[in-house]
């Protein structure tokens, strides 16, 4: 089985990695973009997940894993939405800015520079790497 590499966004005074750390999991709920919501179907269970604090603080903090695959989300009644579980991983010695990764040649592809307002977008294997050793 091949592993997926994510990036997922949060507005830390919504949620951040500090209250996934003390939660030990949560539900990916709320999602309500259909690409956003495509992505969080093609996630399997071990994937990887970059944690980027979004608004003020912009920068990957974390990482995640995928613990429990889509799911009805259920903070709504429309069947359309769906919801995956994550757990932490790893705290980042070093955040990730997004000034970095608009400076890094290797991350000119990225989704999140490509398609900002997204909030779960894939990540290659190269652009997951890049990010572990800036995090370092």
């Amino acid at each position: 089985m091949i592993m997926k590499y994510w990036l997922l966004k949060s507005d830390p005074e919504t949620y951040s990695w500090e209250s996934l750390i003390e939660d030990k999991k949560t539900d990916w709920t709320g999602v309500r973009n259909y690409q956003a919501r495509n992505n969080l179907k093609d996630m399997k269970l071990g994937d990887l997940a970059l944690f980027y604090h979004s608004q003020k603080e912009k920068a990957i903090v974390g990482i995640a894993q995928i613990v429990k695959e889509y799911y009805q989300d259920p903070t709504t009644d429309d069947t359309h939405w769906v919801a995956v579980d994550i757990a932490p991983v790893e705290t980042f010695k070093k955040p990730v800015t997004l000034a970095q990764i608009k400076e890094d040649p290797q991350l000119k592809n990225i989704g999140l520079l490509k398609q900002s307002r997204l909030s779960v977008i894939p990540v290659t294997n190269e652009e997951y790497n890049e990010i572990i050793k800036l995090s370092k």
